[in-house]
């Protein structure tokens, strides 16, 4: 039996709540988030969120009816013109939805041996892709300082390409957070433990502290860092982006894991 609603012309008033949800501050207030994208909203469809409405064109209809009609919604049909101008996206020929944002909460960490730790990741491209890479290496979650940009914001979205709906986010006080934990935490500095040398130990699980863009781990975090490591430099670049450095120490853990060598049992 199909539950949900389809409406050929959008209010004004729906128009302006849907544009509203580009600023954080309408996105807080409504509690609700836009995603755009074939791909994207059709993984939203299948994922455990709230969904309150999909604007889409005739032929993404057509194509995932049968995804519409598992779902309690409203469902408006417009053209390619009306769906661009809705929502970030230069130009969007398939649809998008509003969702609702889960409420912030801590996730028990997994069974996967490492989970991240963001300090003031500032740039919605650099959480983004961190999310995905997150993903692509199967960590166990994301923990963000409060400071974090926000998970929610169109850019860091899109810059997932749908991992967000598979990664655990939680924000909060990280010096409390650090405080607290058992397992053991492992930073990134200029001036670690190279994780290239064979001779470099690493605990079996824990947490990888990633510093900000422009400044690196916060002083206040520091006396919670159990051992410092860093990518070793071959050139003369000065730093590396934030989200470059995640996959490059995630790559380099994965390996180890997988070869089972290297490792302190905490």
């Amino acid at each position: 039996m199909s539950h949900f609603q389809v409406y050929k012309n959008l209010s004004n008033a729906t128009i302006k709540f849907i544009k509203s949800l580009r600023l954080k501050k309408y996105r807080l207030q409504e509690n609700s988030f836009v995603l755009e994208g074939e791909k994207n909203v059709t993984q939203l469809l299948t994922a455990d969120y709230h969904i309150k409405m999909v604007v889409c064109t005739t032929p993404f209809f057509n194509l995932h009816t049968h995804l519409l009609a598992k779902q309690e919604i409203e469902v408006f049909q417009v053209d390619e013109k009306t769906l661009s101008s809705l929502g970030t996206f230069q130009a969007n020929n398939a649809a998008l939805a509003v969702a609702t944002i889960p409420s912030n909460k801590p996730f028990e960490l997994s069974k996967r041996p490492y989970s991240l730790v963001l300090d003031d990741i500032n740039d919605p491209g650099n959480l983004g892709t961190i999310i995905r890479i997150a993903d692509w290496y199967n960590m166990g979650g994301i923990i963000c300082s409060s400071h974090t940009v926000e998970l929610y914001n169109p850019k860091v979205l899109h810059a997932s390409m749908g991992s967000f709906m598979r990664v655990n986010v939680y924000y909060t006080d990280l010096s409390a957070y650090l405080a607290q934990t058992e397992l053991p935490v492992i930073g990134a500095f200029t001036n670690g433990q190279n994780i290239h040398d064979p001779q470099t130990t690493w605990p079996s699980t824990g947490l990888i502290v990633i510093g900000n863009e422009a400044h690196g781990i916060s002083q206040q975090l520091i006396p919670y860092i159990h051992q410092k490591i860093s990518i070793p430099r071959y050139g003369h670049a000065e730093s590396l982006n934030a989200a470059v450095a995640t996959a490059v120490i995630c790559d380099n853990f994965s390996r180890v894991i997988s070869r089972g060598i290297n490792f302190i049992q905490k």
